[in-house]
């Protein structure tokens, strides 16, 4: 089969399109024949080497929408069903087929093909569980989602939204139809205010940003309020000395969650945005792209056509 893979760890130039043998399912585990695959400022990341040393090669990618081709004892789901996953580092996304455990699998949603499928394991987890595993956000509380236009703040603005938040996003200028159109009823050009000069008495902050947002975000919480960060580690301290909590979330494959992201959307409630589609073997292309940090919504890899 097709797929992409890194032989060493460095900038985009080290994917390499390449034929590799078909993954055979083992207990509990079922092959899915990848019909799309998502991309994820992860995926760059595990390229650069930045998340530790894994054994090379490695093929690459984390999310993938596709179809059920074989099934193993103990698999819960059956040969030709469309599916989704989040599945684990090395197990790879960016291929004709991957293998992995059902319990990291659900059933895509009904309402929406393949490609927008592939954009919602990564990013559509890590909003979910920032919101509502972690941070606990409740109908009637505020939230402020920094990068709010991207892949993971995209699904935040959307969850809150459904959750019954008042959400106030942060983005450049371009992106504030954009988040008023999913749903933020407050927008904040970064570029052209301080936040913290036009919000305060949060219950959540979202950080996908890091770096001083994350730092001068403590601020804008009320007492026990929480910020939550996919990129920052906490400080120690940081939460005492401003009578807040606070976590760095360590996203994690969750078909159970995923299906109930998927009954979300197919209440139509909320709707991925992927903004670029590119075949697999422009993987390059698509990790330029994501690297660059100024994408809207999600970049998606075509693998197979759609069987429909």
């Amino acid at each position: 089969m097709k797929a992409v893979r890194i032989h060493e760890f460095g900038g985009p130039e080290v994917l390499k399109y390449e034929d590799v043998p078909e993954p055979q399912p083992g207990t509990g585990e079922i092959r899915i024949r990848i019909i799309a695959a998502g991309v994820n400022p992860m995926d760059w990341k595990i390229r650069k080497g930045l998340v530790g040393e894994m054994p090379l090669p490695m093929t690459m990618g984390l999310d993938v929408a596709g179809v059920v081709d074989v099934g193993q004892g103990g698999a819960i789901f059956q040969p030709g069903e469309e599916v989704f996953a989040k599945v684990s580092m090395g197990q790879g996304g960016y291929a004709e087929y991957t293998v992995v455990n059902s319990m990291q699998v659900a059933k895509k949603p009904r309402s929406i093909g393949f490609i927008e499928s592939a954009a919602i394991p990564t990013a559509g987890l890590a909003a979910w569980q920032s919101l509502f595993d972690i941070a606990g956000l409740k109908k009637g509380q505020s939230v402020l989602i920094h990068g709010a236009a991207g892949g993971v703040g995209s699904f935040a603005v959307q969850f809150a939204k459904w959750k019954g938040a008042y959400v106030i996003g942060t983005a450049s200028g371009k992106n504030e139809q954009f988040l008023k159109s999913i749903g933020a009823d407050e927008f904040i050009d970064y570029k052209n205010q301080r936040f913290e000069d036009v919000a305060g008495n949060l219950d959540v902050v979202l950080d996908t940003i890091g770096g001083d947002t994350f730092e001068r975000s403590w601020r804008v919480l009320k007492p026990g309020g929480f910020l939550v960060s996919t990129v920052a580690s906490i400080p120690e301290g940081g939460p005492e000395k401003y009578g807040v909590r606070a976590k760095t979330l360590m996203t994690r494959s969750d078909g159970e969650e995923l299906a109930q992201i998927a009954n979300v959307i197919d209440e139509q409630q909320v709707k991925p945005v992927v903004t670029t589609v590119l075949p697999l073997s422009e993987a390059q292309k698509a990790h330029e792209m994501s690297e660059s940090r100024h994408t809207r919504g999600k970049i998606v890899l075509r693998v197979a056509e759609d069987p429909q």
